[in-house]
């Protein structure tokens, strides 16, 4: 009996230890990687850059008192230069792919050219937009997660510098001047802001942008005033300008948060 026993007590443990020698290891799983962040354009932001512009502007000689045309010829005067820019704004995403935003931003150069009234005896100077500022709304379309492009408009003012007039001909002082003035109008434009992590460089919330803008400035009569006690000789040169411009900036987004994989 005590035979049949042990028997049967060793059977019994062979069969567990083989039972527990069939059951496969536990596979071994890797915590799951987290999807990557999409970007986002909603925040504030600043930037500062530069660039180049021109103006032209439609003109003639007026009498000061009323306003009638003096014997003369419409002229297309002109001038280029160079300005730099600052400015800051706020976008939101509204969708995954469309951003609306405002934003605000000042120029500030030597974007210079002439005017005339012809006389007799013709006499000329040169002025210059010396500074300007914007406030206005931006509508972008998101070309790629990182890449906007955008078209916005707004109110501008302008200012610009007075000049002495000298004599066409002789190239001497002709003894008048004008004053420096302000005018307002409104601008368009339009450009492409992407994101500075490309070709392995790492800038998260840096951003570069380009853009064009075109600002219409109201008419301004801009009299003609003696040197000697400031008075007016009766003639003003009407001047109605439209600038243009194309500045590079650096800009500077304070929330981005993409494109980034995150950490598990």
């Amino acid at each position: 009996m005590k035979k049949l026993l042990l028997a049967t007590t060793a059977v019994v443990a062979m069969t567990g230890a083989a039972s527990a020698a069939d059951l496969a290891a536990r596979p071994y799983a890797k915590a799951p990687m987290m999807a990557p962040v999409a970007p986002s354009w909603t925040g504030f932001y600043i930037f500062g850059g530069g660039g180049g512009g021109l103006w032209n502007a439609d003109t003639t000689v007026v009498n000061t008192v009323g306003g009638a045309p003096i014997l003369g010829v419409n002229q297309k005067q002109g001038g280029d230069g160079w300005f730099g820019t600052v400015g800051a704004g706020y976008d939101w995403q509204v969708t995954p792919s469309w951003v609306v935003g405002i934003l605000a931003d000042g120029q500030f150069g030597s974007i210079k050219g002439t005017i005339q009234d012809q006389g007799p005896p013709g006499i000329a100077g040169s002025i210059k937009n010396d500074y300007s500022w914007a406030v206005g709304g931006r509508v972008g379309y998101l070309v790629a997660p990182n890449v906007l492009s955008y078209v916005n408009a707004g109110y501008t003012s302008s200012h610009w510098t007075g000049t002495t007039l000298v004599n066409t001909a002789t190239g001497l002082a002709s003894g008048v001047h004008t004053n420096g003035f302000d005018r307002g109008g409104w601008f368009i434009g339009g450009g492409v802001e992407n994101n500075l992590n490309i070709f392995g460089i790492s800038a998260p919330g840096w951003f570069m942008k380009t853009e064009y803008r075109s600002a219409y400035y109201d008419r301004r009569n801009i009299s003609e005033l003696s040197d000697v006690g400031n008075i007016p000789n009766g003639r003003d040169i009407t001047f109605k300008p439209w600038v243009q411009t194309i500045s590079t900036s650096l800009v500077y987004r304070f929330n981005w948060t993409g494109p980034v994989v995150a950490k598990y």
